[in-house]
């Protein structure tokens, strides 16, 4: 991997909303919604919206550090997301759900644990974001890749993404 080009993964509720939200921003070099954290290999959509399998929601994001720092990431996600709610996220409820990052290296680790640690002043209740070394990915079916583009539309973006990506770029562009 180039020295710019990183990965992160992160889970804040229904990777649509999530994928939605990154696409947009300077600095994203690929985008891939999938499923991480759990038990069940090779997943499919179903049996993770079952809640059986341990596996969340997530979206593998491919970034250049030098335009898009980790920190900036961070503040965006924890923007478009309410990291102190426990397995759920709007209407969507269920461990699938959950706030998680999923890192791959130690100094990954270091500015999300720095992050979480300086940002929790700015919340009433406690970050419940869960911080984890990433294990396995597994790719989400075709039809959830750009769903938001292939579909705006469609009810849920129209009335829980669409705002998302407003809130996110009236606040970093």
């Amino acid at each position: 991997m180039e020295k710019n080009k990183q990965e992160i993964i992160l889970g804040g509720g229904c990777f649509w909303c999530t994928e939605a939200v990154f696409i947009e921003i300077k600095g994203v070099l690929e985008t891939l919604p999938g499923y991480s954290g759990g038990q069940k290999e090779n997943p499919t959509y179903e049996e993770v919206c079952s809640g059986e399998t341990g596996q969340a929601e997530v979206l593998k994001l491919v970034y250049d550090s030098q335009i898009l720092p980790l920190e900036k990431i961070l503040k965006i996600f924890f923007t478009m997301h309410d990291p102190t709610s426990l397995n759920k996220q709007g209407q969507d409820v269920g461990t699938q759900y959950r706030s998680v990052i999923f890192y791959e290296t130690d100094e990954q680790k270091k500015i999300i644990d720095d992050f979480i640690s300086q940002a929790q002043s700015e919340y009433s209740k406690p970050i419940v974001t869960e911080v984890k070394k990433l294990d396995k990915f597994f790719s989400a079916e075709e039809y959830h890749h750009f769903y938001f583009k292939k579909n705006p539309d469609q009810a849920y973006c129209s009335f829980v993404i669409a705002p998302k990506i407003k809130k996110i770029k009236e606040k970093f562009t």
